[in-house]
């Protein structure tokens, strides 16, 4: 599969750009572990919108994501200071508090919602801002094209799981399939995924 590139200048200015939205908001985030509640306020800021849209693909509802949002930060600033820079970029870690929450939500309703994932309404544009670029860095559209480049049952699968909230075990369960067939896809998956960004 051949992927056009950005001229190199213009591609290094993208990475440079998501490299420093991403130091600040590492910075933001180990202010905010030091409990700094101006920091706490930008951090807010600069990734909620990202955050609401998690909450809301899983449950189902603004009102439900937006009670969900407000018990993410809550997590947040209690535990700010166990992030750790080196083993995670402080928007997965945010991403993964805001998915568990709402997949935590999710399980206490004791329905699983059945409309797909297309039928969900958009999330309003918050407007331009520092994580409207997080969201259309170089990174974000790299990790794009490597999950077109699955094949369509492995993207399905890490779409599904990841942004749905749905386990392996109910994946496989509506993908007619055995569970073992399931996670191999996923593994399949997730480790092509991890060589073409790497590459």
């Amino acid at each position: 599969m051949t992927i056009a590139h950005a001229p190199p200048a213009r591609a290094n200015a993208a990475q440079a750009n998501a490299d420093a939205a991403r130091a600040h908001l590492s910075e933001v985030l180990l202010r905010t572990g030091q409990e700094d509640r101006d920091a706490f306020r930008e951090l807010y800021t600069l990734t909620s919108a990202k955050l609401f849209g998690i909450t809301h693909r899983i449950c189902g509802n603004a009102q439900a994501a937006e009670d969900v949002l407000h018990e993410v930060y809550l997590t947040i600033w209690k535990r700010a200071g166990a992030w750790e820079p080196g083993r995670a970029s402080p928007i997965t870690w945010l991403a993964t508090i805001a998915r568990n929450r709402a997949i935590d939500w999710q399980r206490a309703q004791g329905v699983r919602r059945t409309s797909p994932l297309d039928d969900a309404p958009d999330v309003a544009d918050p407007g331009e801002g520092a994580e409207a670029g997080m969201l259309a860095s170089e990174s974000s559209r790299e990790l794009i094209e490597c999950l077109n480049g699955l094949e369509p049952q492995q993207r399905d699968a890490i779409r599904t799981a990841f942004f749905d909230g749905i386990t392996y075990a109910e994946l496989a369960i509506k993908r007619a399939v055995p569970l073992g067939t399931m996670k191999s896809w996923v593994r399949r998956g997730l480790a092509r995924l991890k060589d073409c960004l790497d590459g």
